[in-house]
């Protein structure tokens, strides 16, 4: 596979799969530049397998990340009603106030094991980027980790070749059988 994919294509999956770590600058760059990217070449097999699959685990690590945080604040602020019962629980601007901290240590647990998640979905990101742009600089196919296949291929393209070719096949002779 390495030596019919041309080195621009190489490039350019390499480049789309880095461009993801514009996010950092660019508010949601992880989802425009390489969209852009993969848009303007998405003709090339190649370009369009890796560009696919670059987009779709960046919107998977985003829906990831927003269940996670969704999760622990739905954890966190039922924690806080529970002790507000008992106990003085005061948030503020200035002040985080619980009058007796050892019964509060679940929020802390909570707040430490989601940290602890989402941080482990931040590394998995980088790790998995890194190998991708590799992979795709080598002229190698790459599957992300707990990607989930939103955007899949085109399936009347590939419907419509699939119909042609069972055409072809009753028209040639060699291949009818009686």
């Amino acid at each position: 596979m390495n030596s019919k994919i041309a080195k621009e294509e190489k490039t350019l999956a390499t480049i789309l799969h880095l461009s993801v770590f514009s996010k950092f600058i660019i508010p949601f760059g992880n989802f425009f530049f390489p969209l852009i990217l993969w848009l303007t070449k998405k003709e090339k097999p190649f370009i369009d397998d890796h560009g696919r699959k670059a987009i779709n685990f960046q919107i998977s690590l985003f829906f990831y990340t927003i269940f996670l945080v969704v999760l622990a604040l739905a954890i966190i602020i039922f924690q806080a009603v529970r002790l507000n019962g008992d106990f003085p629980f005061v948030i503020g601007p200035d002040q985080f106030y619980i009058d007796q901290m050892g019964q509060a240590i679940s929020i802390v647990i909570t707040i430490v094991v989601f940290a602890s998640l989402l941080s482990a979905l931040f590394l998995l990101e980088i790790f998995a980027v890194i190998s991708a742009s590799i992979k795709a600089s080598n002229g190698e196919n790459y599957s992300f980790p707990l990607s989930i296949n939103f955007i899949g291929k085109d399936s009347d393209h590939h419907h419509n070749n699939h119909q042609k070719s069972k055409n072809e096949q009753f028209n040639k002779p060699q291949n009818q059988t009686l």
